[in-house]
């Protein structure tokens, strides 16, 4: 876990709190970082409570056939957007080890959040 001194700071918060599957919320906040990227700001991504769900490895369609979000993951540095956050506690209420992530994500403490999110002057709450 990082502590408050080692948070980043940009352009850009994206906080994804919705699951892959049952809305758009999650999908909605990940192109909203990648448009952000496209356009030159500095976008970090803070997974957090459901939302973590979409850093699992292996994801399948959901009951409604819809398409998971792993690709979208996946293209996130070819847009420069770097730093993956995920709250630990949220993580590890899934059972979500670093072994089961389709990407590396840093993590970080419930009481490190508000002060991340301090840091950015721009936070879009998915």
């Amino acid at each position: 876990m990082s502590d408050e001194s080692n948070l980043p700071s940009g352009d850009l918060l994206v906080v994804l709190r919705h699951g892959p599957h049952g809305s758009l919320w999650l999908r909605e906040g990940l192109e909203a970082a990648l448009v952000a990227a496209a356009l030159g700001q500095r976008v970090s991504l803070l997974f957090m409570g459901p939302g973590v769900a979409a850093l699992a490895a292996n994801q399948q369609r959901g009951p409604l056939e819809q398409k998971g979000t792993l690709p979208m993951l996946e293209m996130l540095p070819l847009y420069e957007v770097e730093q993956l956050l995920a709250v630990e506690d949220d993580l590890v209420a899934l059972g979500l080890g670093a072994e089961c992530l389709a990407v590396p994500v840093e993590r970080v403490g419930p009481a490190a959040v508000a002060a991340l999110m301090a840091r950015h002057p721009l936070v879009l709450n998915f």
